[in-house]
C-alpha cells in the first residue's frame, strides 16, 4: 500500500505545530513531515516537539541540510530521537539550496562530495559503529555514539539532479522527491537511484518519498496556480493537483504507479486551514488511495 502524510509547512508560525500535530494523530494520518528551510524553523526542535505531541504517528524532516550540521551532532541527535521515539522518526539530509548555504558561510565547492561523506559517516555512527574518517570535508577521529539507536533506522536523501540521485541509491536508505517532480520525473528518477544501487551492489529496499503540492476546498485552484507561477513551475504537466478528495488521490495513485512508495501532500504556502488539511489527508484522501 502507499504511504501518505502531510507536510506542515514553515511558513507557519511554530506555534501552530502543536495543533497540527493533535490534528495529525487523531485523525489517524501516517506521517506528518517538517522542513528545515532557511531562515524559518528548526527540523530537529520541530521533530522533538511534534513526536512529544503524539502518540503514534511517524514525523519526517525533510531535510537537515548537511552544509549546516557536524555529522556528529546530527547523528547525536538522530540517535536521540530514535530512542526516545523509537520507529517514529524518519530523518532526510541533504545538500541544501546552495544560495542559502551562501548566506550563512556554509556553501563549499562540491555539494555532492560532502553529501556523500556526511550519509557515510552517519549511518555508520547510527549503526553504533566507532569510525574514523579524513575526507575532503568529513573529519572524525575514533568517534562514536554512546547511545546509537536500537536496532536499524532510515537515512533517506534529498536529491534532484543525476549526480545526488545516483549517490541516493549508493549511500541512502531512501530518496526525498520535492513537489516538482511529475511522474515522469520519478520514473526517470527511480533509473538513476537504481544505477547508483547497482553500483554499490545494494539490493535491500530502497524508498522513494514524493512530495505532492495540493490544495482543495474554496479558491484551491487560483491558490496552486499562484504557487506554481511562483516557484517558476506552472508548465509543467501532472505536477499538482486541486480539487476533492478524489482528484487528489488519483494524482497520488499516479505518483505511486510512477514508482512512488510514499506521497506527502503539500499544502500551498497560504493554506487557510492547515489542521483541516491533514484530517483530510487522513480521512478523505486515504481511504481512496491503494
Amino acid at each position: 500500500m502507499t504511504g501518505l502524510g502531510a507536510v506542515f509547512r514553515p511558513q507557519l508560525a511554530p506555534e501552530r505545530l502543536r495543533d497540527v500535530c493533535r490534528a495529525a494523530d487523531e485523525s489517524g494520518l501516517e506521517e506528518l513531515w517538517l522542513w528545515e528551510d532557511c531562515f524559518r524553523e528548526g527540523g530537529i526542535s520541530t521533530a522533538g516537539a511534534a513526536l512529544a505531541w503524539t502518540e503514534r504517528v511517524r514525523v519526517g524532516v525533510g531535510l537537515l541540510p548537511v552544509p549546516l550540521r557536524n555529522v556528529a551532532i546530527a547523528a547525536m541527535e538522530a540517535a536521540t530521537l530514535h530512542r526516545m521515539f523509537p520507529g517514529r522518526a524518519i530523518l532526510g539530509v541533504g545538500h541544501g539550496v546552495q544560495d542559502w548555504m551562501g548566506q550563512v558561510g556554509a556553501r563549499v565547492e562540491s555539494p555532492v562530495t560532502l553529501l556523500r561523506e556526511h550519509l557515510l559517516a552517519l549511518r555508520a555512527l547510527l549503526r553504533g559503529e566507532r569510525v574514523t574518517t579524513d575526507g575532503r570535508y568529513v573529519r572524525l577521529d575514533d568517534v562514536a555514539l554512546d547511545w546509537p539507536p536500537e536496532g536499524d533506522v532510515q537515512v533517506l536523501a534529498g536529491a534532484t539532479g543525476p549526480r545526488s540521485l545516483r549517490l541516493a541509491g549508493e549511500a541512502a536508505d531512501g530518496t526525498i522527491l520535492t513537489a516538482a517532480t511529475a511522474p515522469d520525473g520519478v520514473r526517470r528518477a527511480r533509473r538513476l537511484i537504481d544505477e547508483g544501487r547497482e553500483a554499490a551492489g545494494r539490493t535491500e529496499p530502497h524508498e522513494v518519498v514524493v512530495y505532492l503540492l495540493a490544495a482543495t476546498g474554496p479558491g484551491a485552484a487560483d491558490r496552486l496556480r499562484a504557487e506554481l507561477v511562483a516557484e517558476g513551475l506552472g508548465s509543467i504537466p501532472d505536477l499538482a493537483v486541486a480539487g476533492d478528495a478524489g482528484a487528489v488521490a488519483k494524482a497520488v495513485q499516479r505518483l505511486a504507479e510512477a514508482g512512488a512508495d510514499t506521497v506527502i501532500l503539500q499544502p500551498t504556502g497560504d493554506e487557510p486551514d492547515p489542521e483541516g488539511f491533514v484530517r483530510f489527508a487522513a480521512q478523505e484522501v486515504r481511504p481512496l488511495v491503494a
